[in-house]
């Protein structure tokens, strides 16, 4: 059975999932503009960011196709401040070879609807300006752009802007 007859299933991650969440987010950092960072994620950092959300019980979730990590979604705090706890803020990466399937709606839908469950009354996310398949994503699940910071990220010789979205729930 070929890898495109495999169905995807959207599950919580387990430590197990992070050296292949790991790897689909520093192909983003070193192949586009989707974030901010110069340099791939280490283990440690990667394990770091994992037992932040999982201790403040936000979810994370992994798109599996057969055994392999394809994509991944998370829900984490937006600030650390005390009046900030009823926002969250969503991060969603899909391997190169599997976007353009619908995976970020599979992937974000479950978040929004945690973060409902949650008692959260607010989810953001800060895009970059070119991304325009996530602004999509976004905008069709019911985000709103609330805001555009220019010119705030440099990367690859480039000057960017960063479109904030938000969906109150």
């Amino acid at each position: 059975m070929g890898e495109a007859t495999l169905e995807v299933i959207i599950r919580a991650a387990e430590e197990r999932d992070l050296g292949a969440m790991r790897a689909i987010y520093n192909h983003a950092v070193v192949h586009s503009t989707c974030t901010a960072d110069y340099e791939p994620r280490s283990e440690a950092a990667q394990r770091e960011w994992f037992a932040v959300r999982v201790k403040g019980g936000y979810p994370v979730l992994v798109a599996e196709q057969g055994e392999r990590v394809v994509g991944w979604s998370a829900l984490g705090p937006y600030h650390v401040r005390v009046g900030y706890r009823f926002t969250g803020e969503d991060s969603l990466y899909i391997a190169p070879d599997h976007r353009g399937r619908g995976l970020g709606v599979r992937l974000l839908t479950p978040l929004i609807e945690a973060a409902t469950s949650m008692g959260l009354h607010a989810v953001v996310g800060g895009i970059d300006s070119e991304n325009v398949a996530s602004l999509r994503l976004h905008a069709r699940l019911g985000f709103v752009e609330v805001g555009r910071f220019r010119q705030v990220i440099t990367k690859f010789d480039r000057w960017l802007d960063v479109v904030y979205v938000e969906r109150l729930l």
